[in-house]
């Protein structure tokens, strides 16, 4: 029997012992962290040997495959020794897509990839497909294809989880924009995050599909200088395409093959330029899959966007306060800023991923009142800003964060939790910081 070994006990681990079990292998789990009490009792459920607080290299470097959680840098001496050994060392998603037999629709970006899988899984459910959603969103793919395998999959991409494939092969591929984040894992070299992100479509045919934004100078000059066997797609909201999408006059022109949809802009449920193009994608890859026209446009119309993202939480004495956790890097905030209208009181801090805050700068001249920075060490954000805004305040928790917010803000104001940054100083993950947020504003 052949050993598989999952290093890192959370959803996408724990999914994929489930699957391995069910395929024949012979399954070791190994955390080198506390493995959480639900996913225990579920590996205890199937009678999966595993272990946490530890890597016994014994029962590790004894594997046929080895599957890594995408939160562990390659960097980590087990996963080394692995290497040496010359064992297969693959993602969960690459995986679970050698036992599918459904389509795959895989969505990646620096932003906006929750949104648009989220979008793109609202418009196949409401046409009535056999479709499911997975990735960094949701459940497991593993634990789906062990369960109950669907014809579609709407998957959430990320460039670690993209890091572990070797022929995972989407039939519908989309790349939203690449800016610069995550350096930490890539030697602090753009060009390597870049070449991570374009691997979604390095198994790709000329029977599959890949949907881009043609605006991301990133993504445009990469494509003129590589060849892609996957028939394109572009989207964008500054020039016209034959095939894809565009924007014009605040239209949206959907083309694929003779397929044509059209649709006012304001009529989208999701505000703002970058959810046009977001809209956009999801829309194209559901044309794609012919559903009708008809049901594409309800659905866009009807779609509430995703907890976290440019949330609205509540009005206090005219006061908007708006979360948007889930921003945690500087293009986040970007596409923020630019939606939002001024003055805005803006929250920003967190643990720093390598940002660089320059692009900000003029939405901070132009458009933020006020600077309140939550985090352990706000040192760079401060050095950033401080000869741009005289109100910059430091805080050490939400609480305090958002009381600073109300006293420093008048009707007509917004308060947008925007950090730019990851939740670990402070919080568990982002979804804990924007809820203590919400908290936080609903009792003001």
């Amino acid at each position: 029997m052949k050993k598989l070994v999952i290093l890192g006990g959370g959803e996408s681990g724990v999914g994929a012992a489930i699957l391995g079990q069910k395929k024949g292998w012979e399954v070791f789990l190994s955390d080198k962290g506390k493995v959480a009490e639900k996913y225990a009792e579920i590996l205890n459920k199937y009678h999966i040997d595993w272990e946490d607080n530890t890597h016994t290299e014994e029962k590790i470097l004894i594997a046929d495959c080895i599957i890594k959680s995408p939160g562990i840098p390659e960097s980590v001496p087990i996963v080394k020794k692995a290497k040496e050994k010359g064992i297969e060392i693959i993602s969960e998603i690459e995986f679970a897509f050698r036992y599918t037999k459904g389509k795959i629709i895989a969505i990646t970006g620096s932003n906006g990839k929750t949104t648009t899988t989220s979008l793109t899984y609202y418009i196949l459910k409401n046409v009535g497909l056999n479709v499911g959603v997975a990735g960094n969103i949701g459940k497991s793919f593993a634990q789906m294809v062990a369960e109950d395998d669907k014809e579609y999959y709407v998957l959430e991409i990320s460039s670690f989880q993209l890091d572990g494939i070797t022929s995972f092969r989407p039939h519908i591929a989309i790349l939203l924009n690449i800016t610069p984040d995550h350096l930490d894992r890539y030697e602090y070299k753009f060009e390597k995050y870049i070449e991570s992100k374009f691997r979604i479509t390095e198994n790709q045919s000329e029977n599959d599909y890949f949907i881009y934004d043609i605006d991301d100078p990133v993504i445009k000059e990469w494509i003129k200088n590589n060849k892609i066997k996957a028939q394109q797609l572009p989207f964008s909201i500054e020039k016209e395409v034959k095939q894809g999408a565009f924007c014009s006059k605040n239209e949206i022109i959907l083309t694929i093959n003779t397929n044509i949809l059209t649709m006012k802009t304001e009529e989208i449920a999701i505000k703002g330029k970058h959810n046009v193009k977001n809209s956009m994608a999801g829309a194209a890859a559901a044309l794609l899959l012919n559903t009708r026209k008809e049901s594409v446009r309800k659905s866009l119309t009807t779609f509430k966007g995703e907890p976290h993202r440019l949330e609205f939480v509540r009005e206090v004495e005219g006061v908007r306060y708006i979360n948007d956790s889930k921003a945690t890097n500087v293009n986040s905030v970007y596409y923020a800023l630019d939606t939002l209208v001024a003055p805005i009181i803006w929250i920003v801090g967190g643990q720093d991923k390598g940002n660089d805050y320059g692009s900000l700068i003029p939405f901070v001249r132009n458009k933020v009142k006020a600077i309140i920075c939550l985090g352990i060490d706000n040192q760079k954000i401060i050095n950033t800003f401080k000869g741009i805004k005289e109100i910059i305040a430091e805080t050490h928790s939400m609480e305090d964060a958002v009381t600073m917010a109300k006293k420093l803000a008048n009707e007509g104001d917004t308060v947008l939790l925007s950090p730019a940054c990851a939740s670990f100083d402070l919080f568990k993950n982002y979804e804990e910081r924007g809820n203590l947020f919400k908290q936080n504003v609903k009792e003001l």
